[in-house]
């Protein structure tokens, strides 16, 4: 590995710091696949706000994370990047089992929606914590991570999801995860005190920031 090219990936610079690491939970989901998969990899911060010729370049529709492939193309998307990534290393394998695929999946979009919402009595809450409920249920019956004994792509692509869930509801809403929920606080620990993660984390204020228009618009 020590000989390997570093591979090249472009992925958000923070909201009114170009220069560190930003927000975006789908540019940390391949940060991590990288970390985890012990892959040597260059990092481009590209600022969103006024992006730069060289990054229109390689991502026309202005979107992150983009990988270069061995053809020189740049590709996005986290979901094609994570995949390229395994079948290239597939060692140590981050393949899910497909009965665990979907596990967490509607998280994301449920913490979305009560993020945004004005309204206390649209749901929005409570659907947030059902879905939390049942990823409990699952880590109850199968954790530590959701396949078990092993991290696996899944949980990659959740943690930093559950970290900005974390972040944004706890400053903008006041609002944490309900403590009966033991095995998702748990969870959420085991992810956020890797090394991998950490390494590859925008700090709070940056995820902050980056919510905030979405929040208040």
């Amino acid at each position: 590995m020590a000989s390997m090219e570093p591979v090249q990936v472009c992925v958000k610079a923070a909201v009114g710091a170009p220069d560190l690491l930003g927000d975006c939970p789908f540019s940390q989901r391949v940060l991590l696949t990288l970390e985890e998969k012990h892959i040597p990899y260059d990092m481009k911060l590209a600022n969103l706000s006024e992006k730069p010729e060289w990054f229109l370049e390689i991502s026309p529709e202005g979107k992150v994370p983009v990988l270069k492939c061995d053809d020189g193309k740049w590709v996005p998307d986290s979901d094609v990047i994570t995949q390229i990534l395994e079948e290239k290393f597939p060692n140590p394998s981050l393949v899910t089992p497909p009965e665990c695929a979907a596990v967490g999946s509607k998280i994301f979009s449920s913490f979305v929606k009560f993020l945004k919402s004005k309204d206390p009595s649209d749901g929005s809450e409570q659907a947030l914590v059902e879905e939390l409920r049942a990823l409990d249920e699952h880590l109850k019956d199968h954790g530590p991570f959701i396949n078990g004994d092993n991290i696996s792509a899944v949980d990659l692509s959740l943690a930093p999801k559950l970290y900005h869930l974390k972040v944004a509801l706890g400053h903008f809403k006041g609002w944490s995860v309900p403590e009966d929920l033991s095995h998702v606080h748990a969870y959420m620990k085991l992810l956020f005190d890797r090394d991998s993660f950490k390494k590859t984390m925008a700090a709070e204020e940056f995820v902050i920031a980056g919510w905030k228009p979405k929040v208040t618009g």
